[in-house]
């Protein structure tokens, strides 16, 4: 049987402090310094909000990553917290004086908690803490004259009650505070909205942002004039923009000058590493265009669910901001009308850089996956790829697996179960299956010593699974 140990002195002082509020608030100014951290910590977790806001407006630390402690959004807290920032900013201190210079919103991991927080009976030693400054860097923060708040938004619709306080927030104290947004998510909102919340926000604060939304293409032109802004946008993602924004054929003259303007703002994206279009499609004029405004090479290209055609994959393997590509993603891209030297191209073009490849669902056939494997053999750094979905047999898949010898960094490798496993209507022949499989995994292990392999069956319609041979044979809910 377990003695639980008795609480510490500093336990016990800290349960007295969040019983009685007021002897709480007026022992801040005698509070050392490495207590702040647990007590805030408490008062948040119990959502004392006159002592949070008193806390806040006495903060002895440059740095307050809030957001770690708010993985969900609570109103009163957040109003607290900011009702503290306004308790500092009122108080008669030179800016040098202040110490907090950073409120970070955002709902990522930060370890400032958890070196404050020191060792189970609540001391954090000396040397600890020193290493913690140094380590977190916060002289940096020492300077800054206005209050820098870091916070991520996701705007689905409409802004919510904590979303459009903040903004409110900020907008009236502009002179005071920097509200910058790392991460912008924008689902169907109104493009007004948007426009009032890039007002309060710096855009060149934004380094990845999500377009989800069925904007016009006029609409999307306007939004342009922010894009260009964002001169630090690390990441940009546009998800099905409009069913009809990116049609081209027999389209009028306006409609391409509409695409045209935007596709001419990423010749202003200078810090652009990854590019994601899921259901985005561009002419082949205007894909050309766009890779040839990029001005820094791209780590991760990502093209879903769109069509390309043969200057489409051209403008690809001749792009030079490709050529440095570590992840590409043609995901649900349907290539089997496609001649495949442009792709080969590309992937010789990429051999040294590129470490993950994604052609899940590409309907690729026998002859254009041989053409594409000697340039895949010398893909030395690929650590995953995935051949999903499509339509290749066993000799073939033979052959990719002998092609795959070099590629000693493979950890995952998803390989389509071969064409001889289906009958003429699509269904798996079971037998032939659990035939197949094991032998292509043979023919792998003769190649080299392979870490995560399985072979798999299309989705089933009617259970919405695969089946899935990795050394063993794991049936659909349909075969089993």
């Amino acid at each position: 049987m377990s003695v639980q140990a008795p609480p510490t002195l500093v336990q016990l002082a800290m349960q007295r402090l969040m019983r009685e509020e007021a002897l709480a608030i007026s022992s801040l100014q005698y509070l050392p310094r490495a207590l702040f951290p647990p007590l805030f910590k408490e008062a948040f977790n119990h959502r004392q909000t006159n002592v949070l806001r008193a806390m806040v407006a006495v903060w002895p630390f440059p740095f307050l990553p809030l957001g770690t402690l708010m993985k969900t959004p609570h109103l009163e807290t957040l109003q607290a917290v900011l009702d503290g920032v306004d308790m500092l900013w009122k108080q008669k201190l030179l800016p040098r004086k202040r110490k907090l210079q950073v409120l970070d919103l955002r709902n990522v991991y930060h370890d400032f908690w958890d070196v404050w927080a020191g060792t189970e009976d609540g001391d954090c030693s000396t040397e600890t803490v020193r290493e913690t400054q140094r380590g977190t860097g916060l002289h940096r923060y020492a300077l800054r004259r206005r209050l820098k708040v870091l916070a991520d938004l996701c705007l689905r619709f409409h802004l919510n009650e904590h979303q459009a306080y903040l903004l409110q927030w900020a907008q009236q104290r502009r002179n005071a505070i920097r509200l910058c947004c790392v991460k912008m998510q924008i689902w169907a909102l109104p493009v007004y909205t948007i426009k009032k919340v890039l007002m309060v926000f710096q855009p060149n604060s934004i380094q990845e942002l999500e377009l989800n939304t069925g904007w016009s293409l006029s609409t999307l032109v306007h939004f342009a004039s922010y894009l260009d802004q964002m001169r630090n946008l690390q990441k940009l993602l546009l998800t099905r923009i409009h069913k009809n924004t990116f049609k081209v054929l027999n389209t009028s003259l306006d409609i391409q000058k509409c695409i045209t303007k935007f596709v001419s703002q990423f010749s202003k994206l200078n810090s652009l590493q990854c590019l994601s279009m899921n259901g985005v499609y561009f002419s082949s004029e205007h894909m050309k265009q766009l890779f040839r405004y990029l001005k820094t090479p791209l780590e991760t290209l990502s093209i879903t669910m769109c069509k390309l055609s043969h200057l489409d994959l051209n403008s690809l393997s001749q792009s030079q901001s490709l050529h440095q590509l570590k992840h590409l993603s043609l995901r649900l891209v349907k290539l089997i009308d496609l001649h495949p030297m442009p792709f080969h191209d590309l992937l010789q073009s990429v051999a040294g850089s590129l470490q993950t490849l994604e052609l899940e669902g590409c309907w690729m056939v026998d002859s254009q996956l041989s053409a594409l494997l000697p340039a895949l053999s010398q893909c030395s750094r690929l650590t995953r790829v995935n051949f999903y979905d499509n339509d290749i047999s066993t000799a073939v898949l033979k052959d990719l697996l002998h092609h795959t010898a070099n590629l000693s960094q493979l950890t995952q490798e998803l390989y389509p179960a071969p064409l001889e496993c289906y009958d003429d209507r699509g269904d798996v022949l079971m037998g032939q299956f659990s035939q197949l499989c094991p032998e292509l995994m043979d023919t792998l292990i003769t190649v080299r010593q392979p870490k995560k392999v399985s072979f798999a069956t299309c989705v089933c319609h009617e259970c919405c699974q695969r089946c899935v041979y990795d050394l063993e044979t794991r049936l659909c809910r349909c075969q089993q």
